[in-house]
């Protein structure tokens, strides 16, 4: 496939660009700042240089004869979120965008907490620990939030992916799933197996139109 990537110098975006040359797909890696990619140059790889992703006229020419797109964009901390947010108004012009240009497949990370409360989740959980992380990053979740209703208002075939808590490890590829709910108990993943859920989900039609809950 023909991939473009949002966010490709993020923990999670580098990984997708990595696993997704791996696999044999052309990928074309949106940065602000390419030196911080830190993916070797080969054929199969752009690098396109956007200063300002709600500019929609910057946007068409990394989407025009694409096959999908994979978002891992997201505020780097609560404060980046609420002076500014990134994935929200980001999101919003790309997936205008990706109507004008024939481009309707879309895979996107967003956060567990966004989902449904599991009901076989322990009180300490449900209680304590998802409340404290949702005020903690209310500014964080708040502009997915806001992501998830653009993507969900589009005219594109997408899938959201919800994580837990991120670790700075590699792919596993052993990991759980829920359809349109949070994995119960789950509070850990690698970004490696953020990533191969991203690019797995393109071509799993099971996931179209819905969120899907990972965790190990």
């Amino acid at each position: 496939m023909k991939l473009t990537v949002f966010g490709a110098t993020g923990g999670v975006g580098r990984e997708v660009v990595r696993q997704a040359l791996a696999a044999g797909h052309e990928v074309t890696a949106v940065v602000r700042d390419p030196a911080r990619l830190e993916v070797p140059a080969q054929d199969r790889l752009r690098v396109a240089v956007v200063a300002d992703l709600t500019d929609e006229t910057a946007l068409e020419p990394v989407l025009i004869g694409r096959d999908a797109v994979v978002s891992a964009l997201g505020a780097a901390s609560n404060k980046q979120a609420r002076l500014n947010p990134v994935a929200g108004p980001a999101m919003s012009a790309v997936v205008n965008v990706m109507g004008r240009t024939g481009v309707d497949r879309l895979s996107a990370v967003s956060a567990a907490p966004l989902g449904p409360r599991c009901p076989e989740d322990g009180v300490l959980l449900r209680v304590v620990l998802y409340p404290v992380l949702r005020r903690a990053l209310r500014d964080v979740y708040a502009d997915l939030a806001v992501m998830e209703a653009a993507i969900g208002a589009s005219g594109v075939r997408w899938t959201v992916v919800r994580p837990p808590r991120l670790l700075d490890r590699p792919r596993t590829g052993s990991y759980r799933r829920a359809l349109d709910g949070n994995v119960p108990g789950g509070k850990v993943i690698a970004r490696g197996d953020v990533a191969d859920a991203l690019l797995s989900t393109l071509t799993d039609p099971s996931t179209v139109g819905h969120a899907l809950g990972i965790a190990a």
